[in-house]
């Protein structure tokens, strides 16, 4: 069977791109199709597959300013020649569904959520734009949202990552959709010894202002207890600044590091509202508990006094409450750790080739 994964952009190492690796293990014939490839800062794995670039790749500096060209990457996926292929998988949160699959291919999108920029997050990412694009992107995006829409046509199934971006694919392309959680890496963390356990709260990913890490830093430097924060992003200088001397931002870290203090902090926290969110599972499966913002993906992976507790809006007062509630809670590590296997990459794989056969059985009955 000849396959094609279609993925927005390969520029770096993150959940949708642990998706497409584990789609190269399911299918390690797949040849791969990109906007963007910077192949230095993708995995081993993924570097093994044929990938192909769009015309994207070959614009000036198209390794940093990818985004830049979001309106002519409906173009660049039309161009694609996918004669020949059996099975198109399209990884979208960028522009990736919208290729033009041959009639007698079946195409699934793996959706880990559709567009933000132009959706649900339209108004925000507008917001904190610059005069320019803040003046373009009303036509830009009314145009993207009418190839978007015009485009889920195209697919055949959808698969979602969270039963929130379920609801996002139903409201905005009218498609019901399968729900299958990505595959988390649960084994390569561990149970910390008790005495190895730190005095520190943890905080980690990438620190973009949606994710609301603000916040945490400034619940924190209230209650004057020890946070870490892990990850690198926009608002990694402005966090420096924020925090008080009981908050430790250590900007991006090795995965060994990450492991480390996943295994000995006090517990995650979590503020911001994500369509599923690996970071919880990961701090989960080294038994750790977490507090999260109780909206999202975390709603499905966090289960309250089990694994967590959430608080219920985004604010300093609702973060402090919630880590002080989970003082008082005990919690045990093993089973916080055994729920979080049931996100494992074993489950991922199992369910999407059951589902992908499904399909290709019921497509060859039909012809």
């Amino acid at each position: 069977m000849k396959v094609a994964i279609i993925h927005y952009w390969l520029v770096g190492m993150r959940g949708g791109e642990k998706v497409v690796e584990a789609l190269c293990d399911i299918y390690p014939q797949a040849d791969i199709f990109t906007h963007v490839y910077v192949p230095e800062m993708v995995s081993e794995k993924i570097r093994s597959h044929r990938v192909i670039p769009t015309f994207i790749n070959a614009l000036p500096r198209a390794a940093r300013m990818y985004k830049s060209y979001l309106p002519l990457m409906p173009l660049a996926l039309e161009q694609l020649d996918l004669r020949g292929y059996d099975l198109v998988i399209s990884s979208e949160s960028g522009p990736a569904k919208g290729v033009v699959p041959p009639p007698e291919a079946l195409h699934v999108c793996y959706c880990h959520t559709p567009m933000r920029y132009i959706w649900n997050m339209y108004g925000d990412y507008r917001a904190g734009a610059g005069p320019l694009t803040r003046m373009l992107m009303p036509p830009l995006a009314h145009y993207l949202r009418m190839w978007d829409v015009s485009t889920a046509a195209r697919v055949d199934s959808f698969v979602a990552n969270s039963q929130t971006v379920a609801r996002r694919v139903r409201r905005y392309y009218g498609a019901d959709s399968t729900v299958i959680h990505p595959p988390v890496d649960t084994g390569a963390f561990s149970i910390a010894d008790s005495k190895e356990l730190g005095d520190f709260y943890l905080m980690a990913g990438e620190l973009v202002s949606y994710k609301r890490p603000d916040l945490a830093v400034r619940a924190f430097n209230d209650m004057n207890l020890n946070l870490v924060v892990i990850g690198g992003g926009e608002m990694l200088d402005e966090l420096r600044r924020l925090a008080g001397p009981t908050v430790k931002v250590m900007g991006s870290q090795p995965f060994e590091v990450l492991r480390q203090h996943y295994a000995r902090c006090r517990a995650l926290i979590f503020p911001g509202e994500e369509d599923f969110g690996m970071v919880p599972v990961e701090a989960m499966a080294s038994g750790r508990p977490v507090v999260a913002f109780g909206r999202g993906g975390a709603t499905e992976t966090v289960v309250e006094g089990l694994s967590g507790v959430f608080f219920p809006e985004q604010s300093v007062e609702a973060i402090s409450a919630a880590v002080r509630s989970l003082g008082a809670m005990q919690l045990d590590p093993t089973k916080i750790a055994a729920h979080a296997a049931g996100f494992g990459r074993a489950q991922f794989a199992e369910k999407m080739r059951s589902h992908i056969e499904s399909l290709m059985s019921r497509r060859a009955q039909a012809h």
